[in-house]
């Protein structure tokens, strides 16, 4: 099972335009990590990460250390693997979505099942009208004989 972060719109917005963001390593952004962010709209951390990425294998090529400057490389876009999608969610807070909550579902088509379903209860859900009993229309006691072990009271 998958966990996928609802990220609801800002005020004004559908509740249908809701972005699902899975919770887990994301392959592309450890591949390629500026496109990968440039791709989702993150253009500051897109543009740092390409020039970390940029000084530190200058640098391991002009001390000599080829091997260190593409492990430190290797380093940054293990970062953005990780903890790609909380970066994500992080930019989308700047830009006024709020969390909805969290959804864990087999798949995105199951968590967006089981969103609609939540977000459709909260909008049919109407106050349940307060019942008050009338006096005039209950029956009277009853006082006669009745069948079955009732206590009577008076009697042994």
């Amino acid at each position: 099972m998958a966990i996928y972060v609802v990220m609801a719109p800002p005020a004004g917005n559908k509740a249908e335009d809701a972005i699902f963001v899975r919770d887990s390593f994301t392959w592309l952004g450890f591949l390629v990590a500026p496109l990968w962010l440039a791709w989702h709209r993150m253009w500051i951390e897109a543009a740092l990460t390409f020039i970390v990425m940029a000084i530190l294998s200058v640098a391991g090529e002009r001390l000599g250390l080829e091997g260190a400057g593409s492990l430190l490389s290797l380093l940054v876009s293990l970062y953005v693997g990780f903890e790609g999608q909380g970066l994500r969610i992080a930019s989308l807070r700047r830009r006024g979505w709020r969390e909805w909550g969290v959804i864990e579902a087999g798949n995105l088509a199951d968590a967006e099942t089981r969103h609609a379903l939540e977000t459709g209860e909260e909008s049919e859900e109407q106050p349940l009208p307060r019942i008050v009993p009338d006096a005039s229309q209950a029956r009277p006691p009853q006082t006669g004989m009745a069948l079955g072990l009732t206590h009577t009271p008076g009697r042994p």
